[in-house]
């Protein structure tokens, strides 16, 4: 399975917030569209990437100002990026490996969808359920 079966079962809407916008607007994106992390884009494509963690760790240390401070100061710069044609699998390895949750699918240099560890963990299910189905039906006929 590729993490393009993964976008055509979840769709490819992503929240995404440019780097300059206050934090506190980035926490009204979050509980908005009721996601754990966001992309920020900025002119020349992703630039990082803003989870509720990172969120509360900067809030944690910073106090309430950080609520003014842009999205760029709390967000993680270096980003890993899947594209469509990676297979699931590969992915989870990763993302288990590196402890990410999210990780943006870039296709052609443009950000054409977002992939969880719950989105990851569903296909993974589905996939071993139609195994199960797959086995049941050629016991049965045997």
């Amino acid at each position: 399975m590729r993490i393009a079966d993964v976008l055509r079962a979840k769709g490819s809407a992503v929240a995404t917030i440019d780097p300059d916008r206050p934090v506190s607007e980035l926490l009204r994106t979050l509980a908005e569209h009721n996601v754990g992390a966001i992309v920020v884009v900025g002119p020349a494509g992703v630039a990082g990437i803003v989870s509720e963690r990172d969120v509360v760790r900067h809030l944690h240390a910073v106090g309430a100002d950080l609520l003014s401070s842009p999205v760029s100061s709390i967000m993680t710069a270096d980003v890993h990026t899947c594209s469509p044609s990676d297979a699931v699998d590969d992915l989870t390895v990763v993302m288990t490996e590196r402890r990410f949750r999210h990780v943006p699918v870039v296709s052609d240099g443009e950000l054409v969808g977002i992939v969880s560890i719950g989105d990851v963990v569903k296909s993974r299910i589905g996939q071993l359920e139609q195994s199960q189905d797959q086995l049941q039906a050629y016991i049965a006929q045997g």
